[in-house]
């Protein structure tokens, strides 16, 4: 029987899951890797400990697994997106270290191009908004050292986020090439033509010479260097976590959407062949299976989801563990008019509000934990059902919510969010779902799969259907709106 190894490289750590042709994961190793701070707001990481974290741990799942190189029918990649990095050609050695997603040091570079007037030249190419987030500045930052310029004007450099420095390492150098999903997520990638665009290469001053090249996120990316697993292997599909996780469940027609509620929550719902454009919501391109035309999302970022739980329990002390939170708020029938806007980092999609801060409202001497705790996971929720609004308001209608991440056992929490919807919510059998994603789009590549076929393949764990009043839904959402609009711009002065 033939295996798929999915590489899932993330913000905080390296995994490797392999999975058999079925979907069912095999075997699961994960490392830590260092997160470096040098200035405040600043986060990078170092390239070479990434790589040397992945390819441990895929040894080690293989070995865990007992199987071979020989065993593996292809190897998929997925990835923290918007991450940079710069090496050179000749030695495939980093010029610096990786700046990292979260990383904030060119916000002023991209105000000044705000202010310029430049965004909206930038969003209609590239369905984002222009900001530190994505990779283009970051790597317009590196290249203000004279020395890099030069050597990039050169050809002497090659620029990847990470699934590019990956495939780099893993092909031993011989190709140098991205995924549309990932670098849809550049600010250099024209996403109605396909392709890095001329324009936007010279509004950021950057060589196309140190470009990768694009590619359907289902393909052929290479052939992995026999030394590195035992023998080569081809990787047949690369794809930006969040995509992955999409791709992992299923979500394969328009108004299918994925939610992974993890420390934050991200929203993506699959909207066809065009894009679409929402306000508060980014357009992006979902993937590209080979042969076949790009296909794009919607996609919602919520800054703060399972971390307010984790605020009840670290900065309040009203539970032990976040486990505790679905019982004591189960314990009452409803908050009862207590609201908990958790813009503890401001507020993301689809209000963007970085000036928003947090509130609790709404307490009488009756209230205790558990109207705060029901509270938390209700915010949690409507947070989703604001961006699933935003989606909806840009033309596309949710069909089917389906849920991942730490937070996604609690079942209080997804009848919540069924309820608010008034859709059903599902939960998959398989929670891997962003390593699923990899694995199986490198199957779709090796052509041992096809999207109608894992499709039917796609198992569901448990289904919640909305079962709320209407009248206390739309309670609940007026109230929270009404919350939510106290909670923003507080740190300019604006809060009553």
């Amino acid at each position: 029987m033939a295996y798929l190894l999915a590489l899932d490289q993330g913000t905080t750590s390296s995994r490797a899951v392999v999975f058999d042709l079925n979907g069912e994961p095999v075997a699961l190793a994960q490392e830590t890797f260092e997160q470096h701070f040098p200035r405040p707001g600043w986060v990078e990481h170092d390239p070479m400990e990434i790589w040397h974290t992945q390819l441990a741990t895929a040894r080690a799942a293989l070995e865990q697994a007992g199987l071979t190189a020989g065993d593996l029918a292809a190897v998929g990649i997925t990835n923290q997106r918007e991450t940079v990095v710069l090496w050179e050609r000749a030695s495939g050695r980093p010029v610096s270290r990786a700046i990292v997603w979260q990383d904030r040091r060119t916000a002023e570079a991209t105000q000044r191009m705000k202010d310029a007037n430049l965004e909206p030249q930038i969003r209609e190419k590239t369905g984002l908004v222009l900001d530190p987030y994505f990779s283009a500045s970051k790597l317009a930052w590196l290249l203000e050292d004279p020395g890099l310029r030069r050597r990039a004007e050169a050809g002497e450099l090659a620029f990847g986020t990470i699934d590019s420095w990956l495939v780099w390492n893993l092909t031993g150098g011989r190709v140098h090439a991205t995924d549309v999903s990932n670098a849809s997520r550049t600010l250099l990638f024209n996403i109605h033509d396909g392709d890095w665009d001329g324009e936007l290469l010279e509004v950021f001053d950057i060589p196309r010479s140190i470009l990768p090249e694009v590619l359907p996120s289902t393909g052929h990316f290479g052939t992995t260097e026999p030394k590195w697993l035992g023998g080569p292997v081809p990787i047949n599909g690369v794809l930006g976590d969040q995509q992955a996780a999409l791709f992992g469940q299923a979500c394969f027609e328009a108004g299918m959407a994925k939610n992974t509620y993890g420390t934050g929550a991200f929203l993506v719902m699959h909207t066809g062949s065009e894009p679409l454009r929402g306000e508060g919501v980014l357009t992006t391109v979902a993937w590209q299976v080979s042969g076949r035309p790009l296909e794009y999302a919607l996609e919602g970022s919520i800054f703060v989801a399972g971390a307010a739980v984790q605020w009840l329990r670290d900065g309040l002390g009203l539970i032990k563990s976040s486990a505790e939170i679905e019982e004591l708020a189960a314990s009452v029938a409803s908050s009862e008019g207590v609201y908990f806007v958790p813009a503890l980092t401001g507020l993301g999609s689809p209000y963007w509000d970085p000036d928003a801060r947090g509130l609790l409202v709404g307490l009488t001497r009756g209230s205790g934990r558990a109207h705060i705790a029901r509270a938390t996971l209700e915010a949690i929720a409507l947070q989703v059902y604001d961006a699933v609004r935003a989606m909806e308001n840009a033309g596309v209608h949710l069909a089917t919510l389906r849920v991942d991440g730490g937070a996604a056992v609690n079942d209080l929490l997804l009848q919540i969010q069924a309820d608010l919807l008034d859709r059903a919510v599902e939960r998959p059998r398989v929670t891997e779902t962003t390593a699923l994603g990899a694995a199986t789009a490198a199957a779709v590549g090796a052509g041992l799969a096809d999207l109608p076929t894992l499709a039917r393949s796609w198992r569901m764990e448990r289904r919640f259907e909305p079962a709320g009043e209407v009248e206390e839904r739309s309670r609940l959402i007026a109230g929270w709106h009404e919350a939510v609009a106290r909670a923003r711009g507080w740190a300019k002065g604006a809060g009553p």
